[in-house]
């Protein structure tokens, strides 16, 4: 834990760096590994969060690469999404060979984030494309890399957006890739506006409310819609989807970092610590204290 993280306080988080990239645009595309414009993150080889999406497209295998408590062993041909606020560690001893795509949120506009699903935490971080996928992905790909190095041909307003367009068309195709997954366990899309309000407040606010209502009333919506906006979403009430965002959390801090069990409680909503290991052990079946014990 400590030794691992660095710090006995909070996860390490890392923010997209824009000074990394080429002319300053919202994303990057390079090789894995040292020379790659996210070196500083991969050498790290400690548990980290990062603020941007990461694509990881491997051409060498297997790595073993641990995304919240799930440890994936990556192949050839795999690809890999990380996205924003998900802990993650990188392999110590495997080799990462192959192309990262890095993507500042914000990049894309809204429709194109609600299209390609670029915050369906429910989709596993795996995709694994058949021979025609990655086919199709790779030379996706190698048109985004092009367009990303042209530096000379457009203006950087037109250069930027025409990497807009190709990283669109790039996410498209992993979007489907993980939507028809099997391990997707998609029941219906999450488009529409107000299931990713929903999210999005949730994702800001649940240190502190836990409270269905009050998030209704914030964005305006009945009580009545929002359920079902929610369960057409997810499959899951507001208030499961809440819990489970709470439970994630304490999870990283408990098996991440060594603040007391306390604090991890106060950081998640519970000032009262019997309260948050009771709500722990109710939605987990293990106390906190057995949960961090478990980790090591």
């Amino acid at each position: 834990m400590a030794d691992d993280q660095g710090t006995t306080g909070a996860i390490r988080t890392y923010p997209f760096d824009p000074g990394a990239s080429v002319c300053g645009v919202g994303m990057q595309v390079g090789p894995m590994g040292a020379e790659g414009p996210w070196h500083g993150i991969g050498t790290t080889r400690r548990v980290h969060r990062i603020e941007f999406h990461v694509l990881l497209f491997f051409r060498e295998g297997p790595v073993r690469h641990m995304v919240d408590f799930t440890e994936y062993e990556m192949q050839a041909g795999e690809i890999l999404w990380i996205r924003p606020g998900q802990v993650h560690r990188f392999s110590r001893t495997d080799p990462y060979v192959g192309t990262a795509l890095s993507m500042q949120p914000g990049f894309l506009p809204r429709a194109t984030v609600e299209a390609t699903g670029l915050y369906r935490y429910d989709r596993p971080p795996r995709l694994r494309p058949d021979a025609a996928q990655l086919a199709a992905l790779e030379d996706s790909l190698a048109q985004l890399q092009r367009e990303y190095l042209d530096t000379t041909t457009l203006p950087l307003s037109l250069h930027t957006t025409v990497l807009r367009h190709s990283l669109t068309a790039l996410l498209l195709r992993v979007a489907h890739l993980a939507a028809t997954s099997p391990e997707s366990g998609d029941t219906a899309p999450q488009q529409g506006t107000t299931f990713t309000r929903f999210r999005d407040a949730v994702e800001r606010g649940f240190p502190t409310n836990h409270s269905v209502s009050a998030y209704a009333d914030d964005l305006g919506y009945s009580r009545r819609t929002l359920v079902r906006a929610v369960r057409a979403a997810t499959g899951q009430t507001p208030k499961g989807f809440i819990d489970r965002r709470v439970i994630l959390e304490a999870k990283r801090l408990l098996a991440h970092t060594e603040l007391p069990v306390g604090r991890i409680g106060v950081a998640v909503g519970f000032p009262d610590a019997a309260n948050f290991s009771k709500f722990f052990t109710q939605h987990t079946g293990t106390t906190p204290a057995a949960f961090r014990a478990d980790q090591n």
